[in-house]
């Protein structure tokens, strides 16, 4: 059965329509109430019993923000349609610029640069705004947070605590309009915490007011400075207000061999930027940029970084929460490994309830991948390595493990136990990201059976020896709330990584 054009470019308006309507978790009730319909108007449009309009293209368009997909397959559908019927009534066009009632401010376009210098970031926030709404626009609210160690809730706070951010350093100029037009905008504190501000960018200045009225344009630009003592190695956008296209830029001194990757978070998860991030080089600068259309509101899109030049500053030996804490267990800390002291690596994780929670359990498996990969392009780990979820902030159980074998793939703990273990031990000396300046000597068995799970739920008994066998048992322990040193016997005294004699050595059986 052979289809006319015209009914195939019906097929994919509506394809686009359902798929952007999925993609946004509306039902088509919840859409056609905010594009103005009757409740099954937009069901009849999907099962093609209404053709859909102009108008209710660009209604769809708006409402679900498709980055013009939608009102791209409309004129498709439009331009056969009148095609076939020229010289027939058309549809009286509808204002390009509609939006569903009550919007109010429109960001179309938001680009945040971050700029390292001299020892300082100047983040600057430049949005071109549109006001969809029936009131004049006479105040624009800004928020500004830091978060030195956001892997470590606990120390970041205590860090802020004694260190707070404050308005003489950080420099704030706003401005409202392009060019010779600009006008400077007054700004007025909203909140004024440790590591967190608010402030009120006004619609005028000691000249007057320039208020944002209903249907008119403007761009508003703001900067700030923070000292890198106090802004960790992170740059988030949280998306408060409907926008249609967001580009973050960071800038760093190329000689910082600066690494850079990108983080969408919800409520639910963190998985990768869904688009990838461009570098290019200008004047001994590395400039990493990264944009999406038609974000989703309450979004949060991070962009994280690493510095691995020998010029670079050392973030982990910045500001340090805790006093005199040293450089090796700094540099865990700096690439977000939780340290010892915290009360989440005393805590027992969570468990996964399987397979509901699969997704979530591959979430925090990926991330443990992730942060593995940055722990290998830090340090040499000839004995192998493993890492908790706790250990990265997050209270869950799952672990990933590299055996001391380079090749081998790591393996995947979920919800592990052991089930059963050798009667004959040995002792020999272990290491803990989360206090990575000391080494123990702990007693382990030299078999170990654990059963743990699959991401699709079920259970599976898994044998390890030797120096697999102690790498399994020392992160089930961080799952179970417990640290090597708790495993050591009573007159065994830590190592200061400096005395210790067998730093790349594997253990020897």
């Amino acid at each position: 059965m052979t289809t006319s054009p015209i009914e195939r470019a019906a097929d994919k308006f509506v394809s686009a329509l359902a798929q952007w309507r999925v993609e946004r978790g509306m039902t088509k009730k919840q859409l056609a109430a905010r594009m103005g319909f009757d409740p099954s108007y937009v069901s009849h449009v999907e099962g093609r019993r209404h053709k859909p309009t102009e108008d209710f293209a660009r209604r769809a368009e708006a409402v679900l923000g498709a980055g013009g997909v939608i009102w791209q397959r409309f004129q498709e559908y439009d331009e056969l349609r009148n095609a076939r019927n020229a010289g027939l009534h058309r549809d009286p066009p509808v204002p390009v610029q509609w939006l569903p009632p009550g919007t109010g401010l429109i960001v179309e376009r938001e680009i945040a640069d971050l700029i390292y210098t001299d020892g300082a970031y100047r983040c600057r926030v430049r949005r071109s705004l549109y006001n969809a709404g029936v009131e004049p626009v006479t105040r624009y609210l800004a928020k500004i947070s830091v978060d030195r160690y956001p892997h470590d809730p606990a120390g970041s706070n205590r860090h802020h605590r004694e260190n707070p951010l404050t308005f003489d350093e950080m420099d704030v100029r706003a401005f409202a309009g392009e060019g010779e037009a600009a006008e400077p905008m007054l700004w007025r504190v909203k909140l004024d915490r440790d590591a967190s501000k608010e402030i009120w960018l006004m619609f005028a200045n000691s000249r007057g007011q320039f208020p944002l009225y209903p249907g008119e344009r403007t761009t508003i630009e703001y900067a700030y400075t923070v000292g890198e003592e106090k802004w960790g190695q992170w740059f988030q956008r949280a998306v408060r207000l409907p926008t249609r296209s967001l580009t973050v830029r960071l800038n760093f001194p190329e000689s910082f061999e600066p690494q850079v990757w990108g983080v969408e978070a919800s409520l639910a998860a963190e998985v990768p930027v869904r688009t990838p991030l461009e570098r290019r080089t200008e004047g001994g600068r590395a400039i990493f940029e990264w944009s999406t259309d038609a974000p989703l509101l309450n979004a949060r899109y991070r962009l994280e970084w690493r510095f691995r030049g020998a010029d670079a500053p050392l973030y982990e030996e910045t500001g340090p929460p805790e006093p005199a804490l040293p450089r090796a267990s700094h540099r865990m800390r700096g690439i977000g490994i939780i340290q010892r002291g915290s009360d989440l690596l005393r805590q027992r994780a969570r468990h996964f309830q399987l397979p509901r929670e699969g997704a979530a359990a591959r979430t925090a498996v990926t991330r443990l991948l992730t942060s593995l990969g940055r722990l290998e392009d830090l340090h040499e780990f000839s004995k192998g390595v493993g890492l908790a979820a706790p250990q990265i902030g997050v209270p869950v159980a799952a672990a990933v493990v590299r055996p001391p074998e380079r090749d081998t793939e790591p393996v995947v703990l979920l919800n592990p136990r052991v089930v059963g273990e050798s009667g004959e031990t040995d002792e020999q000396y272990e290491g803990c990201l989360s206090f990575f300046d000391y080494r123990g000597l702990v007693p382990r068995p030299l078999r170990i059976d654990v059963e743990h799970a699959r991401f699709d739920g079920t259970r599976v008994v898994t044998t390890f020896e030797r120096a697999l066998a102690r790498l399994i048992s020392h992160e089930i322990d961080h799952l179970e709330g417990r640290l090597y040193v708790d495993r050591m016997k009573a007159d065994a005294k830590l190592v200061p990584v400096a005395q210790y004699q067998q730093t790349g050595r594997p253990w020897d059986y």
